[in-house]
């Protein structure tokens, strides 16, 4: 078997040599081949379809955050090479949802895990695999992005500072045939259930279902942010009256004004339209067993 490890040096874990011992003892024991590729600042895209086309990798091992493993599921769509994510960024919120626990645990999978087909996202012609939004959650991945330090610290900093700066949006939502506005301050396209964080935004979530969830989180006093933060916490969101959530297989979405689009924690830029669909059973991941 041939595995062809992707590193993002720049993630928020920097335990690079560690990981290559892993990796190698990881070798001696299932006796598999592997190659390391280390991305930087050009064009890596290219660059690891190249490698992936040469080489014939049975899985393509993602180390690094979510914008790495979103990058590598992109390249991954509809073929039969596996996905095995290694948790070395800030946040890691596909792993938690997988529950791939730490690097270790991931490495260990290619020996022990299972394969599990998913569903992907098409958002405005990209892939998403994890968590995408608009809104208040999209201005922080902004502001955070843009911050040198990284952690959850970091985040929840951020987090406070767009408190007291909250927007609405008015947003012309078509599912199928249903056409409806809502007034919201985020907007979220969900595959997944919850946040790097460990905040559920999407309770009803399953990756493999074959549907998306749109979260609406609807205008709000200030004074509800915790409630509605401590619901997102024990798992309980969907019991907050300023939360609704639409499931449905495509949408399209008009705003008003321009506002902030991420996805998988990469800011994308503003947009007035987004064009959202299920694309079912589209990647394959290895996750631990169950029980």
């Amino acid at each position: 078997m041939k595995i062809l490890f992707v590193i993002n040096p720049a993630s928020g874990n920097k335990e690079e040599k560690n990981l290559e011992e892993l990796i190698a003892e990881q070798a001696g024991i299932s006796g598999f081949d592997y190659q390391l590729y280390y991305m930087h600042d050009g064009n890596v895209i290219k660059e690891i379809s190249k490698k992936i086309y040469s080489y014939k990798p049975q899985i393509v091992a993602a180390a690094g955050g979510d914008g790495t493993v979103n990058l590598i599921s992109a390249l991954l769509e509809n073929t039969r090479t596996a996905l095995l994510i290694i948790p070395n960024g800030s946040a890691n919120g596909m792993a938690k949802e997988l529950n791939i626990k730490n690097i270790p645990a991931s490495i260990k999978l290619i020996e022990d895990g299972v394969y599990k087909s998913i569903d992907l996202i098409k958002i405005n012609g990209r892939i998403c695999i994890h968590l995408a939004d608009v809104g208040l959650n999209a201005r922080i991945v902004k502001r955070f992005s843009n911050d040198p330090k990284r952690g959850l610290s970091t985040y929840a900093k951020h987090m406070f500072a767009e408190i007291f700066l909250i927007k609405q949006y008015r947003f012309l939502i078509k599912c199928g045939k249903d056409e409806f506005i809502r007034k919201a301050v985020s907007l979220t396209f969900a595959n997944a259930s919850k946040y790097g964080t460990g905040a559920v935004i999407n309770p009803t979530g399953v990756l493999d279902d074959g549907k998306m969830e749109l979260v609406v989180i609807k205008p709000f006093p200030r004074i509800k942010w915790f409630s509605i933060a401590w619901k997102m916490f024990t798992n309980k969101l969907q019991t907050s009256e300023y939360v609704e959530v639409i499931k449905c297989r495509k949408a399209h979405i008009t705003s008003k004004r321009s506002t902030t689009l991420q996805i998988d924690g990469e800011v994308i830029g503003k947009v007035k339209t987004i064009e959202v669909e299920v694309l079912p059973n589209a990647l394959t991941v290895i996750v631990p067993k169950k029980g």
